[in-house]
């Protein structure tokens, strides 16, 4: 990161955790192609395609990742966005850490995050979707405070600001179209999640991967699940995303295919759909020869959404697996740990797990 000269004991991972550089490349994570719902305009409330609909259930079943094509959003607004991060990214660290984010603001440039108590390997950019974003000031479930998110802007590139805005929203509609295809999967109705977007806490991230000398050592992106909705990823030709195969636990390569969104359900699908869908584990990996890009989009509910097993899923014969928890709370724990090494891990849906 041009300020790691030396190579930081901080960065290396656990030998359980570090990545496997022969890693087999994923045959079989399915690519979804969505232009049926652009092409052909159902009347209003007629259903998405069956076929479409039975992609989106055995993706989310089989893998919990899949990729988009024909997705919908303009190429030339995501091309932008892509040369705006390399621009933003491509300045001096002194010039980054004007937009730096700390404690109290949450937005900005960061370079020291840590996944799982161990250092990443890259930097970031993050801003919010609603400007500003209200969450609770603390993880105290009695404490009422909302505290405000609110984005810093760098002052270069100097469409910046716009750039990420006018891409955001693509990723929104996206976002929401994902949804309603994901409710007919459940055999819901193609609205049922839009309540829950009101006040969102959606954020985007613009991800950098610099060249590492130890690749074999370290991660971009320690070991994770999403803690939201669903995420979508556009990733660069370079490729690094790794993805945890749910039949036998091996970590899978997800080769990057020109112009498409990688998919992912979050931590909260999973426990919305009762588990029917789960939320997996992936990281990302770095290398020696070419360093990598790639855009988050994190779908957040409203930080006052109770997350629970919905009601239509659950009966006698599949009882709730979930303990209902607070997002908001959830969010303002996650928020914490980012910045400090904790000696637990931090809160995850598996605390709300029902045993029995």
């Amino acid at each position: 990161m041009g300020h790691l000269q030396e190579f930081d004991q901080v960065f290396i991972q656990a030998p359980d955790h570090r990545p496997k550089l022969a890693v087999s490349q994923a045959d079989g994570i399915p690519t979804i192609d969505l232009s049926p719902i652009f092409n052909d305009s159902p009347p209003a409330g007629s259903e998405f395609p069956h076929d479409l609909v039975q992609q989106i259930a055995s993706a989310c079943t089989e893998w919990g990742f899949f990729l988009v094509v024909n997705h919908g959003v303009p190429p030339e607004k995501r091309r932008r966005m892509e040369a705006a991060a390399r621009e933003f990214f491509g300045q001096s660290l002194e010039e980054k850490r004007k937009v730096r984010r700390n404690e109290g603001v949450a937005t900005g440039y960061f370079d020291m995050e840590l996944t799982k108590n161990v250092r990443d390997w890259k930097e970031v950019f993050d801003f919010v979707v609603e400007d500003p974003t209200l969450i609770p000031a603390s993880s105290d479930p009695d404490e009422t405070e909302l505290t405000q998110l609110i984005n810093q802007w760098p002052e270069y590139p100097p469409e910046f600001r716009e750039i990420c805005e006018g891409y955001v929203e693509e990723l929104e509609k996206l976002g929401h179209k994902l949804m309603e295809l994901i409710a007919s999967s459940l055999e819901l109705p193609a609205k049922r999640f839009g309540e829950y977007f009101k006040g969102q806490t959606s954020s985007v991230r613009l991800n950098h991967y610099p060249l590492c000398p130890s690749p074999e050592l370290v991660l971009g992106v320690g070991h994770h699940k999403d803690p939201g909705v669903l995420t979508v990823l556009a990733q660069d030709h370079v490729g690094g995303l790794e993805v945890k195969r749910k039949r036998d636990g091996e970590w899978i390569q997800l080769k990057p295919v020109p112009d498409s969104y990688v998919v992912n359900v979050g931590d909260i699908t999973e426990v919305w759909s009762n588990e029917k869908y789960e939320s997996v584990e992936h990281r990302a990996t770095v290398n020696s020869k070419r360093d990598r890009y790639s855009i988050a989009f994190f779908f957040y509910p409203s930080h006052s959404t109770i997350v629970e097993p919905l009601e239509e899923l659950i009966g006698p014969q599949n009882p709730p697996k979930y303990k209902p928890y607070s997002f908001g709370k959830f969010l303002a724990n996650r928020k914490r740990s980012n910045f400090k090494k904790l000696n637990v891990d931090n809160v995850q849906i598996s605390d709300f797990k029902i045993t029995n």
